[in-house]
């Protein structure tokens, strides 16, 4: 993969990778800013001009008609992190979409009526995925315990209804002013354009646009931890369930795709580890998971587990069980055959994710936010060097249960339901 690189006078990067197997084209506009950017007490913002975004500029009242009409597909997505908006559309159509994405990082309408719309659906999303669902309040109860003080104590979304509800033209017009810069974001354009093409009308449509004092971040340490943090609550949902972190090396950091290859080992599929002998083998567990967090700031990252006991076993011969399987990754090397497995697994997964220039566009932008665009490509050539002894020293050191963090999430009836589920347990079910 040739990237290619070009930044305007303005301080907006431009990155660049041409595909002539499509006649399709990505544009992916990543800003650096998140929910991590947040005041403590006034949190949202971020999320919330995921939606604004697409409320209208000042010469596009309807963003999602014009790229209707353009045969393209648009949305984009918020993490602790960045705001990511992103266009797929035909390459001959590349300029309707660097206009659109002008317009609104240049004049965004931000008015009362959109405002007082967006506020609604955003906290009625807040309310069906944290207020309304089976364990939809975990992670408010894990963040914090997981990272203090730490702007990743609280979700995306927003630390509570209350501040989605208190929202005010001012404050959300002084964080798009303070954010939204091209010297405060990336653009990608991946597909069937020429990089002449792609920074002459990049010129043509940002070059104009005015740079602003990005104003600097810092950051309250996620704070070490050197004992193990234990939370128990009880709901009205169906089963138990058990909820763990480790913090672990971030995205940006050394180590990180160590820990990639140690959740595929662990959960990558039904022949993995803890599906064969937590779920199949043992009976300790109806469905779990053990995954890598996606955080990019320096000793902000995890390794997160969730997991929901079979009914008749307790939380506590659960978390047993799973320590002890643990326990065995970080004393004894994986086999040639399984660490080959995870990388066959990986390296297929890389490269069919490749022949789709949005996830190149997307890719690209979020590594030279981390730092360097071509770390996308180093990345994925030091994963597959690899060996069982790394993953064996990172395990043993990220998971000891004082760098642990666990929820216990306790059913109110769930030990009413222990007969009738054992009698019609069928085990090709799972």
């Amino acid at each position: 993969m040739k990237i290619n690189k070009h930044i305007l006078k303005n301080g907006l990067r431009l990155l660049h990778y041409y595909d002539a197997n499509t006649q399709m084209v990505a544009v992916n506009i990543m800003y650096n800013v998140g929910s991590k950017d947040e005041h403590p007490e006034h949190t949202g913002f971020a999320h919330l001009f995921e939606h604004l975004m697409f409320s209208g500029s000042a010469n596009v009242p309807d963003f999602d008609e014009v790229v209707q009409r353009a045969s393209g597909e648009n949305n984009a997505w918020t993490n602790t992190d960045v705001t990511n908006y992103y266009i797929s559309l035909p390459a001959h159509n590349l300029e309707t979409a660097l206009y659109l994405e002008s317009d609104r990082m240049l004049a965004l309408n931000i008015n009362q009526e959109s405002l007082d719309v967006q506020k609604q659906v955003v906290a009625e999303e807040f309310k069906q995925r944290f207020l309304n669902q089976p364990y939809g309040d975990a992670s408010l109860l894990m963040r914090p315990m997981v990272y203090g003080e730490h702007p990743y104590a609280w979700p995306t979304i927003g630390k509570k209804l209350e501040h989605i509800e208190a929202f005010c033209l001012d404050d959300v017009r002084a964080f798009y002013e303070k954010f939204y810069a091209p010297n405060n974001a990336v653009l990608a354009i991946c597909g069937n354009v020429s990089f002449e093409n792609a920074i002459s009308l990049t010129e043509k449509w940002f070059g104009d646009i005015p740079s602003k004092t990005i104003p600097k971040r810092v950051f309250s340490p996620v704070e070490r931890q050197d004992s193990p943090r234990r939370m128990e609550v009880t709901r009205s949902v169906p089963m138990d369930a058990l909820y763990k972190y480790w913090h672990a090396p971030a995205v940006s950091e050394a180590g990180y795709q160590a820990c990639d290859l140690l959740t595929d080992i662990l959960a990558g599929g039904r022949s993995a580890r803890l599906f064969q002998r937590l779920v199949k083998d043992r009976r300790k567990f109806s469905a779990l998971d053990i995954y890598v967090g996606g955080e990019a700031e320096k000793g902000g990252g995890s390794i997160q587990f969730c997991g929901k006991p079979l009914i008749g076993v307790s939380m506590e011969e659960a978390e047993e069980a799973l320590l002890e399987e643990l326990q065995v990754l970080a004393s004894e090397p994986v086999s040639n055959e399984e660490l080959q497995k995870v990388k066959n697994k990986f390296e297929s997964a890389f490269l069919f994710r490749n022949t789709n220039c949005l996830h190149i566009a997307t890719q690209l932008c979020w590594y030279e936010l981390m730092g360097d665009a071509e770390q996308y490509l180093r990345d994925f050539h030091e994963t597959l060097q690899l060996q069982a002894s790394h993953l064996q020293t990172m395990a043993a050191d990220i998971f000891r249960e004082d760098n642990c963090s666990t929820l216990y999430y306790r059913a109110e009836a769930a030990e009413s339901e222990t007969s009738d589920f054992i009698e019609d347990f069928d085990e090709d079910s799972l």
